[in-house]
């Protein structure tokens, strides 16, 4: 019999890419949920069965999740760092999407439940300098996670730990490394750091413009994992036999001015960088060590930065090109 399975933020950026991946390895019912109404998801397949509702409702998650196999809960309010520094409150509301979906998955008997957290949950006294050491699992704790966003997947994370302590859920957990690639949010405030960069330059090179803003001095640093190694690393833990919290990220760690370079070389148009200090920056270096994951599941990620941002940039390009950008890849990645 075919397995069923829920993916909840399937309207977003992973969770659309997640289910893509479902439909093409076969042998399995895929039910969709996101709180964005259909028409605005990012990807949208008619084989699948799809809901528009709001997660953080406790009677929609048990309607969602009943008669499911497995959960992979991808669905939060979020953004880059523009987004997650102005809106910390409702960052903080996603909580009750996790929560409740555990409740859910008790109550109807879930035989496993994945949650993706990130690497904002880790201590910020780690994240002070450039260039720094990729961080490893343990070092979420002693906790000063990210505020609002990185507090709420902290605290998801050890929500999803208690479930399986106390009532046998098995759950899996990931934190995500700046995930990137085509088929995301690009403009609008959402948008991270590498899909923002070449909207940017994009811009620049049709308008024929010099100059580009950036937020901070450049010289911040982080690692930037593409979105088929994204998948793979997921499914890599989720049919692993680990309750385990596993980094999901790349440790080829660039500054945003490196990474403008790459870009720079990509376009084959060179951009003058003026540095808006103002701006949210986030930490100022961050990477992913992965050393646990590597030795526990044998993973890590195939695809350079440079090979990802060329991809990411072409289909930013045609996306722009063709007069496509006010469209559903600038709205909400919920």
């Amino acid at each position: 019999m075919k397995k069923n399975i829920l993916i909840c933020g399937a309207g977003g950026f992973i969770g659309g890419h997640l289910v893509n991946y479902f439909r093409n390895n076969g042998g399995f019912n895929i039910v969709c949920a996101d709180i964005k109404p259909i028409e605005y998801w990012f990807q949208i397949f008619e084989d699948t069965k799809k809901h528009s509702l709001d997660l953080k409702e406790f009677e929609n998650c048990l309607k969602v999740t009943s008669n499911i196999d497995y959960v992979f809960n991808m669905a939060c309010n979020m953004g880059g760092m523009g987004f997650i520094e102005n809106n910390k409150a409702e960052c903080m509301l996603s909580v009750l999407i996790n929560t409740n979906l555990l409740r859910a998955c008790k109550i109807n008997d879930i035989k496993r439940y994945f949650f993706s957290s990130s690497a904002c949950v880790y201590n910020a006294q780690k994240q002070k300098q450039t260039f720094v050491k990729g961080l490893k699992e343990a070092d979420a704790y002693p906790a000063e996670p990210e505020d609002g966003y990185g507090w709420e997947k902290l605290f998801s994370e050890r929500m999803c730990r208690h479930f399986t302590e106390d009532f046998n859920l098995d759950t899996r957990i990931v934190r995500y490394h700046n995930i990137f690639g085509p088929l995301g949010t690009y403009d609008g405030g959402r948008e991270k750091a590498p899909a923002a960069l070449c909207r940017k330059i994009i811009n620049a090179k049709i308008n024929k413009k010099k100059d580009i803003e950036v937020w901070g001095d450049g010289e911040q640093t982080r690692s930037f994992l593409y979105i088929e190694d994204c998948i793979e690393g997921t499914l890599k833990v989720f049919n692993s036999n680990s309750n385990n919290v596993f980094n999901v990220g790349s440790d080829e760690q660039v500054s945003i001015n490196q990474m403008i370079e790459i870009i720079e070389n990509i376009a084959n148009y060179k951009v003058k960088k003026n540095y808006d200090l103002s701006k949210p920056k986030g930490v100022r270096g961050r990477s992913s060590d992965n050393t646990f994951i590597k030795s526990e599941l044998s993973w890590e990620p195939s695809i350079k930065l440079k090979d990802g941002l060329e991809k990411t940039y072409s289909w930013i390009y045609d996306q722009i090109a063709s007069g496509s950008n006010i469209s559903k890849f600038s709205r909400s990645n919920i």
